[in-house]
């Protein structure tokens, strides 16, 4: 017992020095310091269409994304719902928010899930896809879908993506990262399917195989530990004029065992906030070329806004 309550005093003088760290540099380097940081896309739901389609390149771009896209009703309100809802809007309403990276997880029935609390079927996530691309006509999404640790792919699943959403998928192809929006369009979906055990999908196929979109996932609840590791992996990239694949970095951490902190959003509120501070530094170290998807939990405009705002400056030539 000694040693347990040891430890997690040990834990709080950590989690004490790593908050005012990040609130020293944001106080230091401030947090709008990377071009294009005082912009604002007029319409969210519409900002790739603002960027000029035929100017917008695929390796421009930086996309905003959510961790744990389809939890928004996951698990028992009030009970086991604040211990695995990473965001709180539903994916329509996430991408007319700006969202262009989803992070879906699925279990061997097609229920979406985070570890093993489970939420609505998979049909849902189609559904709101399907209506926002419907509302727009320029925005492209990738969609990570992949099946969940612990658990078998579900029979068919290729199948059933290519039929919810042949006419707008993009098919594997290495010459994407090179093309325009408008180049790619009508087609809308960039689908990376991660099955645990069948097979991956083929080049020049419908579905991109999971070689496709890489991060360095670092699983931890201090926020500083997060902020640099993320830092050195993005670091250790190709620019994105030169990459065949996407790379993103987390804007998240998350509860420990552990810590008696089992909650998402008060934990990963730790480093909510310093979103601007991490482009901001990404561009002061050089790294600034070589950001492509950020993504966070419980997204919100001000994030969308920041990585707009670097998008908007390569495709002006200030990045």
């Amino acid at each position: 017992m000694g040693a347990h309550v040891s430890k997690q005093v040990e834990r709080r003088k950590a989690l004490s020095v790593q908050k005012k760290n990040l609130c020293e540099m944001h106080g230091t380097c401030g947090r709008d310091g990377f071009p294009g940081s005082d912009y604002r896309p007029p319409d969210r739901k519409n900002w790739m269409a603002g960027l000029n389609p035929d100017k917008l390149h695929i390796n421009q771009i930086v996309w905003p994304g959510t961790h744990d896209s389809a939890t928004n009703k996951i698990g028992i309100r009030f009970v086991s719902r604040p211990f695995a809802q990473c965001q709180s809007l539903s994916i329509y309403n996430q991408l007319c928010r700006g969202t262009r990276v989803l992070d879906i997880r699925i279990q061997e029935d097609r229920l979406v899930c985070h570890g093993i609390l489970k939420t609505y079927s998979v049909d849902i996530v189609m559904n709101d896809i399907k209506k926002f691309l419907s509302e727009t006509q320029s925005e492209i999404i990738i969609l990570e879908i992949r099946t969940e640790f612990g658990h078998q792919d579900p029979a068919d699943f290729d199948k059933y993506l290519e039929e919810q959403l042949g006419e707008y998928l993009i098919h594997q192809d290495d010459h994407v990262f090179g093309k325009t929006v408008a180049a790619l369009l009508p087609k809308r979906i960039i689908c990376v399917w991660k099955p645990r055990k069948a097979p991956q999908p083929k080049h020049g196929g419908p579905l991109w195989s999971s070689g496709y979109l890489k991060d360095n996932w670092i699983d931890t609840d201090l926020p500083s530990t997060k902020f640099e590791s993320n830092m050195k992996h993005l670091s250790e990239q190709a620019p994105v004029s030169s990459r065949k694949y996407f790379y993103r970095v987390e804007n998240t951490v998350t509860p420990q065992a552990d810590n008696p902190v089992l909650c998402v959003k008060p934990v990963t509120g730790r480093i909510h906030g310093y979103a601007r501070l991490f482009i901001t530094q990404c561009v002061s170290k050089g790294y600034g070329d070589k950001l492509q998807i950020f993504s966070t939990d419980f997204i919100d405009e001000d994030f969308v806004d920041a990585c707009v705002g670097l998008a908007y400056a390569r495709v002006e030539g200030k990045a």
